[in-house]
């Protein structure tokens, strides 16, 4: 924890009340004149930080930004998002800097997170829409000891984690998986999921689950009007989006330590409570073409089992779902 964060910690455990600069650089061990500097740090980073000459310091109001001591503020994980954050304003895709920070060695639970990407993606190379300090957009560096084929399950877990989340906070609304990685509202989408992976024949060497979150967005660009939407859109509020970000990690923890000790049947279990596509009439764009009839389950592996019109079996392991 840096030193900002243990004064931000210090202030916030008792709401409202001075605390004095003599007071904070005995608890912190630093100088006075470096308690002075860090406030300055903190009100450039839009914390609301009072002070007076004869009471000391106080935090009226906390930062809208995703800030490390955001996240980590309350955060009940072991591992994800509780040592490494990497906290960037703007960035080109949290998934790439995640990549860079696995492939140099980054310990599992490695958070990074974006105030907004220049070239967030989705599956197939189609681009996130990433509007300043609207929405979440995240990465987390994972080294499950699992084999290439099991790779497809962590993206049901942070489909889960996501509806979970939205279910917990906005009771009323119409939350529901869509196979394979997106997360809707009714008929909108409001989160996509995009899991990239690095691996040998038999071993994932370290896996990267990002995921986008529409929260405060308040229009989209004309060619997702009518496909996607937001929070703000379905319940009419800003939100702070710290909370948001600090269940998911706890939720995708919880069902990713589940199923590496428990291994899939749980997880299968849930994610199809969540989803709507299973038992529908559905078409599927494969990258062997189009196919179409009932998604009738998931394997194992996370691929969907859709039944054609002759009876036959079929097992998609990618594609895009519309309707027939």
């Amino acid at each position: 924890m840096s030193t900002a964060e243990r004064i931000l910690h210090i202030l916030r455990n008792d709401p409202g009340a001075w605390v004095s600069g003599e007071e904070l650089s005995r608890l912190l061990r630093v100088s006075r004149s470096a308690v002075w500097k860090h406030m300055g740090s903190l009100r450039k980073d839009d914390y609301g930080i009072e002070s007076s000459p004869r009471k000391g310091y106080r935090l009226t109001r906390n930062s809208p930004w995703l800030l490390p001591a955001e996240i980590r503020e309350g955060l009940e994980t072991s591992a994800l998002g509780r040592e490494k954050i990497a906290y960037y304003r703007t960035t080109d895709s949290t998934n790439t800097r995640a990549k860079e920070r696995a492939a140099a060695g980054a310990p599992e639970g490695t958070l990074v997170i974006a105030e907004t990407q220049t070239g967030g993606r989705g599956r197939k190379g189609r681009v996130w829409f990433s509007p300043p300090g609207e929405g979440i957009y995240l990465s987390l560096v994972l080294r499950p000891r699992i084999s290439p084929v099991e790779a497809p399950k962590i993206t049901l877990i942070a489909g889960i984690a996501v509806a979970e989340t939205l279910i917990e906070a906005f009771p009323g609304l119409d939350v529901h998986i869509k196979w394979p990685n997106d997360v809707l509202v009714g008929a909108g989408k409001i989160a996509g999921i995009l899991t990239e992976i690095s691996s040998d024949m038999d071993r994932v060497g370290y896996l990267v689950s990002g995921l986008g979150l529409n929260v405060n967005t308040r229009r989209f660009p004309p060619e997702l009007e009518g496909i996607a939407t937001s929070l703000y859109l379905e319940t009419g509020r800003v939100l702070d989006r710290a909370p948001l970000v600090r269940s998911l990690l706890q939720r995708y923890e919880t069902w990713y330590t589940a199923f590496l000790q428990e291994g899939p049947g749980p997880m299968l279990d849930r994610w199809k409570s969540l989803s709507r596509t299973l038992g529908t009439r559905i078409a599927v764009e494969t990258p062997r073409g189009r196919r179409s009839g009932i998604a009738r389950d998931l394997d194992r592996d996370g691929g969907l089992l859709l039944e054609d019109d002759e009876g036959r079996m079929h097992t998609i392991i990618s594609g895009d779902v519309g309707t027939p």
